[in-house]
């Protein structure tokens, strides 16, 4: 961990534990969203009551709504209606202690907790799961379980609570924890509650700005039976990323008899004699031997990447209180999003593509780092991919509510609901380029330099596939006018569209038991229906004649100049052909395209169905409090997808559907501890069994197949649930209003977790070589691995003096797995860090707000790569900023910044000489005016 990391940290905790203890009282019964004792710095009161609002009254809320819980509960509250402390619901997020985000697109999408993947935790809308799709741009996106935070909307939000050890209650489904989103009900709200605000978004790295505006009605009758909310929410940006991506490194282990697979380097099967594939080539650092094992880039590509993010938010609440004990409640969320994007990517692959035309390569540590390359004499040295793509996002939600709740504290609560979400890439139209100009790279841990001899912006300099092949559809050959045809692929139109659609009903009772130990019987059942789906087909287009990219008879560009400054990239390679979005359009409606077919082998379907009840008992006795239950899950899934696996014998199968189907049943017992020391000191204990159900997609064993990089992959429909025993230990220090210092100890034993393992050598039938290539990587998903999860989190905030605060937090996180077949040593947990720091300080005080957000996360492994890489990514900081100033009691002006640093998200294969992505987002910069009323 960095030395300016440990000491911000330990400065900041010194200083609001200084703060909280000299301004040390008994902890007030005054709601803390309302007035607390005035108090000097020596801690007297000075018996008049001061007003607490806005960002302090929010941490008052979340400080209530954690001392009050008997779990481990962190919270978020809204400072008033419609303002949020971030911009960014998952922003907020990894505020909490042991809560962390990954900003490889520049915002915060989903959230890890407790070291735990963001697809292992769940996030329940008022109290239930929202179906979820996602625009596809992340790699941990497919058909997973988590959500999109980046979908909604902030002024929505009331509360945020993260339950970090689960009641037997709260619906199943999470490793590391669980988030409730909160909303607002009309009959909580005054009537005519008005909230407004308009404002306008920069990013310096796209150099474009976006108008953003939200406003939220309340109102409700005078006897407060019967009221209605509506609230809506526009917001867009535009992003620019450009950076460079390896598509992992060849060579990079032995075989198991203990040869290499150099794609420089020949040897004889019979002596084991070594030489050079280019006999002219000359080594540096090394002899013909350490280049032979030395591993190398698999691919090196330059991306420029665009994107245009607009959201538009509707939703509704409606009450009716018919009788003073029954509340019934209708509320409803449309969430419409618009991701499209569009990407150029020039990318070599040095190996494969022109290991034979090898000049120079410099060794250093077993990895060459330097190479030059003459012009191709095989197919090319390089090729430019155009990616056009379509992605609509839609979520809607409609759930419904019948509280009861009798005169002696009983309740019952009917509920019922039903959710849709659909997303994905519809269409992407892709389009490619090659080049044979002579190239040369170097890399270090940082940088990447990739060098043409020749002018990479000429489109002279580029054609069309050449490589002519008769052309199959899924097992058929496509003929024309009876004849099959013989073309090159030149690219296509993909479609692929999840769908993802939760239907829910089910109860919850209260029974009291009187005054004694045990205060409350809880019991309650759900049923759930989901259906997961993909629907993917497909144009594939051809010529049957090469072209120049001057003959394609379309205007060009070239990638703007400085897009790649400080991303790491440089040399020739960040400057290269470009076309525009309606270019590559009209390029593959001219050329020649097979009908649209169903991608049979690419669509899959997961039809999921559970069944849960739960008995908890609650007690609390002589500052002894808590809950102990089980809850009885049963699910049962059924996977329908078809199977392709192409030959030698037989290079072009037709894809078989078929289905399978599962079912389990599972007790999950919690028990949550409270015990109040005295009114500052309380210690919790919790211990609870989870599980974690696996991914939609890894459920489908439907193979895909990626051509250029000989990767496939599929699922595994007989997969078993992720389980984990839970434990969780804190103690928490509450001196006064306002201020809490906290440490938590917990702990999480996983079994059944789900890896990747891949097969090497697999037969495949390559659409762009026209032949059946027996080098493919098919990773597929098992049950293999077994984790532990251990961490310290220490936690603390107060209001230090004159309108100064500060909040402050530290996460050590640590884990072990058990040995996985086929991968040496320990793998870490994705989106574990180690070392993750929170430092908040803040000013507030007459009409002036603001405040700076600091977050460092070390090091963490993101996912398995390609060629089974082990995908790091470094260390980052982020920093963000806010103000605004009360014009007058009803109107205000906000400006937010984030990514103030403008850091460059750097990621690694396994260790820091072999770079795998470097990316810049940019910084945001947002200015808005508020009224309320």
């Amino acid at each position: 961990m960095r030395m300016r990391q440990l000491v911000l940290l330990s400065t900041a905790l010194t200083g609001l534990a200084g703060a909280a203890q000299a301004q040390q009282t008994p902890p007030s019964t005054t709601p803390p969203s309302e007035t607390a004792p005035a108090v000097d710095p020596s801690g007297d009161t000075t018996g008049e009551d001061v007003v607490v609002t806005g960002y302090a009254r929010s941490l008052r809320q979340a400080i209530e709504v954690k001392r009050s819980a008997n779990a481990v509960v962190d919270a978020i509250s809204a400072e008033d209606i419609g303002k949020f402390p971030d911009r960014n619901v998952a922003e907020s997020l990894a505020h909490i202690p042991g809560v962390s985000i990954d900003r490889r697109f520049g915002e915060g999408e989903k959230v890890a907790i407790l070291g735990t993947d963001p697809a292992l935790n769940r996030m329940l809308l008022d109290g239930h799961a929202l179906a979820s799709a996602d625009w596809g741009g992340n790699d941990n996106d497919p058909s997973s379980r988590t959500f999109n935070y980046s979908l909604l909307a902030p002024e929505l939000v009331d509360r945020l609570e993260v339950y970090k050890s689960p009641e037997a209650r709260l619906e199943d489904g999470s490793l590391g924890g669980t988030v409730i989103v909160r909303t607002r009900r009309p009959l909580e709200l005054e009537a005519n509650s008005l909230f407004g605000s308009g404002g306008y978004t920069y990013n310096d790295r796209s150099d474009k700005g976006s108008v953003r505006g939200s406003g939220l009605y309340s109102w409700k009758n005078k006897d407060e039976t019967f009221g209605f909310l509506v609230a809506a929410t526009y917001d867009k940006q535009q992003l620019v990323r450009a950076g460079v991506e390896f598509f992992g490194y060849d060579n990079s282990l032995p075989n198991a008899d203990g040869t290499y697979n150099s794609p420089f380097v020949n040897r004889d099967s019979a002596t084991g004699a070594l030489s050079l594939k280019n006999p002219n080539a000359t080594i540096s650092g090394g002899t013909v031997s350490d280049l032979y094992k030395a591993a190398s880039p698999f691919g090196i590509n330059y991306a420029y990447f665009q994107q245009q993010r607009e959201r538009t938010s509707v939703s509704g609440t409606v009450q009716y209180r018919p009788a003073s004990n029954l509340t019934l409640t209708l509320n409803g969320l449309h969430i419409n999003g618009n991701y499209n994007n569009y990407s150029q990517a020039m990318y070599t692959i040095p190996g494969a593509w022109s290991g034979a035309d090898l000049q120079s390569a410099t060794v250093s540590n077993g990895l060459v780092t330097q190479a030059s390359f003459g012009a191709a004499t095989s197919q090319r040295n390089a090729q430019v991919d155009t990616l056009v793509r379509a992605t609509k996002l839609k979520t809607d939600n409609l759930n419904f509510f019948a509280d009861w709740e009798g005169d002696d504290g009983a309740k019952v609560t009917f509920l019922g609901g039903w959710s849709k979400a659909t997303g994905g890439r519809n269409p992407e139209y892709l389009f490619n380029v090659q080049t044979k100009l002579p190239f040369s790279y170097a890399i270090s841990p940082t940088t990447a330099e990739v060098n043409y001899t020749g002018d990479l912006t000429n489109p002279a300099n580029y054609f069309t596939n050449p490589q002519n092949n008769p052309v199959t559809i899924e097992g058929v050959p496509y003929n024309v006018n009876g004849t099959q045809l013989n073309a090159a692929q030149i690219g296509g139109l993909d479609y692929s569209v999840t769908t993802d659609r939760d239907i829910f009903g089910g109860f919850d009772a209260t029974v009291p038991l009187g005054d004694g130990f045990f205060k409350q019987v809880l019991i309650g059942a759900r049923i759930t229906d989901h259906v997961n789906k993909i629907d993917a087909r497909g144009i594939n287009t051809y010529l049957t004649t090469s072209k120049l990219g001057s003959e394609l008879g379309v205007t060009t560009l070239t990638t703007p100049d400085g897009i790649f400054d400080g991303s790491g990239g440089s040399g020739s390679a960040t400057k290269y052909l470009n076309l525009p979005r309606e270019a590559v359009i009209d390029i593959l409606a001219n050329s020649i395209n097979t009908p649209l077919f169903t991608k049979v082998g690419g669509s899959t379907r997961v039809e999921e169905r559970t069944a849960a009840s739960y008995v908890q008992v609650n007690f609390d006795q002589g500052g002894l409090r808590g809950n102990l239950g089980g809850r009885l899950v049963y699910t049962r899934d059924v996977s329908y997808y078809a199977l392709s696996l192409p030959t030698l014998d037989n290079p072009n199968p037709i894809p078989v559907p078929t289905s399978t189907s599962t079912d389990y049943l599972k007790f999950l017992p919690a028990l949550n501890v409270a015990y109040e020391i005295n009114p500052q000191v309380i210690v919790r204990g919790a211990v609870a069994k989870v599980i974690s159900r696996p991914r939609y997609q890894d459920l489908a064993a439907s193979i895909t197949q990626n051509d250029v990089t000989f990767d496939a992959g599929g699922g595994n429909p007989n997969l078993k649930p992720y389980e984990s025993t839970n434990y969780e230990v804190t103690a928490e220090f509450y001196p006064r209003v306002g201020a809490l210092l906290s440490l938590e100890l917990y702990r999480r034993e996983i079994g059944n977790y789900i890896l990747s393992t891949t097969l090497n050598n697999q037969s495949f039938y390559n659409s762009l070589e026209g032949r059946v290539i027996n080098t493919y990587r098919l990773s597929s998903p098992i049950n293999a691995g077994k984790a532990k999860v251990n961490g310290v989190l220490v936690n603390g905030q107060a209001e230090v003096w004159g309108g100064f605060g500060i909040q402050a937090n530290y996460a050590y996180q640590d884990s072990s797995t058990s040995v996985i077949p086929g991968v040496d040593g320990e793998l870490n947990l994705p989106y574990l860090s180690k070392h993750t720091v929170n430092v908040i300080p803040y000013f507030e005080k007459g009409p002036f707000q603001g405040r700076v957000s600091y977050n460092y996360r070390s090091s963490y492994f993101r996912a398995i790569g390609r060629l089974n890489s082990f995908e790091m990514v470094a260390p980052y900081n982020q920093l963000d900023a806010s103000a605004s100033f009360a014009l007058t009691p009803n109107i205000s002006l906000t400006v937010n910044a984030q990514n103030l640093l403008d850091e460059t998200y750097l990621q690694y294969s396994g260790t820091r000489d072999r770079p795998s992505a470097f990316y810049k987002n940019g910084r945001t910069f947002v200015g808005s005016v508020t009224f309320r009323m």
